[in-house]
């Protein structure tokens, strides 16, 4: 890997035209071959989260089994596009279960849109439950929500997952985002058009001259290469680097992770937890403390999680999914978090364990006040 970087969270895209292999519908032998490779990773201790297109290509596919087609069934309307996704979710997402179940993993299905990423309620909820998944070890399988997300579905320019992708990498701090194409990568001219364009092995800033080579999107995925290397910068700049590699080569995932040499490799130039920082202190706005004893001062510095029992008391008026200051009780700024329950509900469980919590309140956002995959130590 280069710059030795030690990879332990993924974030893998595939498009629709390498699940289709250059045909008109989904290959199984391709969702097969993803599956087993994506198995070889979490051996090694990789916590993967699966990207996926198809919806409206198995939609379509279908339709056209069933008898039922109709040009007017398929046509190019963003509602039309949104009747194929519904259609073709539910199969899509059975070839996934089907090939991880057949290799022992657990998969779970999230369907996401890009305001689920932006909302800080929704965000917080996204991201507590697919780091929660990885936990369990199962493999989160994420698809854009195309029912709903009718602006990605008439823009081509945003692309068909790439962004999704690359948000998803942001939410849950991935170490790498790899891009499965059906090209080996970046290339200085179109290779299709030019024989002798030359791959661009790795980019370290997204210029305008990247941009520029990136082209437009393709016809078949609402992707293409201009959408992949946009996804790429995004996460670049929130700490994860990127692989744009060929899916259709066997065993480009494995390689992805353990050497990029193949494809198109886009150095991050921060860290995760640096993007993590800078994000949580740029949204702290003041909105509240919450003081905590001397026992999760200490805890939070080795990298606990704080829980209720922990919290001496809370001030200002802040909600669910704020940005809040964990100071000591010497007036110390121990962290700066994201906060699962409001100030309201944080002083009735203050000092409580945390299973007595739904016993307080009526229910309950975990057992966590500010879950260590939310929280940034300031100092100890």
């Amino acid at each position: 890997m280069k710059d030795n970087q030690e990879i332990h969270r993924i974030v893998v895209k595939v498009g629709t035209n390498v699940l289709t292999d250059g045909t008109e519908s989904v290959s199984s032998d391709t969702v097969t071959n993803i599956a087993r490779e994506i198995k070889l990773l979490r051996r090694d201790g990789v916590q993967v989260v699966l990207v996926t297109s198809g919806a409206i290509t198995e939609g379509r596919s279908l339709l056209e089994d069933s008898g039922l087609y109709t040009q007017s069934s398929t046509d190019a309307s963003t509602a039309s596009k949104q009747v194929l996704a519904a259609l073709g979710q539910v199969p899509l997402m059975k070839r996934w279960v089907e090939a991880f179940d057949g290799l022992d993993i657990l998969t779970a299905q999230i369907l996401i849109t890009r305001r689920d990423v932006q909302d800080r309620l929704s965000y917080l909820h996204a991201r507590n439950t697919i780091l929660n998944l990885l936990e369990t070890g199962s493999v989160p399988v994420v698809n854009e929500n195309d029912v709903l997300a009718t602006d990605e579905i008439a823009d081509v320019n945003i692309g068909d997952n790439d962004h999704l992708s690359a948000l998803i990498a942001n939410l849950i701090d991935a170490d790498l985002l790899v891009i499965l194409s059906d090209v080996d990568g970046l290339y200085d001219s179109d290779p299709f058009l030019n024989p002798e364009a030359e791959l661009i092995s790795q980019v370290d800033h997204v210029d305008e001259y990247i941009l520029s080579v990136a082209g437009s999107a393709n016809e078949r995925g609402r992707g293409g290469m201009a959408s992949k290397v946009n996804a790429a910068r995004i996460a670049m700049e929130s700490g994860s680097s990127v692989l744009i590699t060929n899916g259709n080569s066997p065993g480009s995932l494995v390689s992805a992770v353990t050497s990029n040499e193949n494809g198109t490799y886009f150095r991050s130039t921060t860290t995760n937890v640096e993007s993590r920082r800078r994000y949580l202190l740029s949204e702290y706005a003041n909105r509240g403390v919450v003081v905590v004893d001397d026992g999760a001062s200490k805890a939070l510095s080795e990298g606990a999680s704080l829980l209720p029992v922990g919290l001496v008391q809370s001030s200002g008026a802040f909600e669910r999914g704020d940005v809040v200051e964990v100071r000591s009780e010497a007036g110390d700024r121990v962290a700066v978090g994201i906060i699962n329950y409001s100030s309201e509900d944080a002083n009735r469980i203050c000092g409580i364990q945390s299973e007595n919590i739904i016993s307080v309140l009526g229910y309950e956002y975990g057992h966590e006040l500010i879950h260590r995959n939310n929280m940034v130590v300031i100092s100890t």
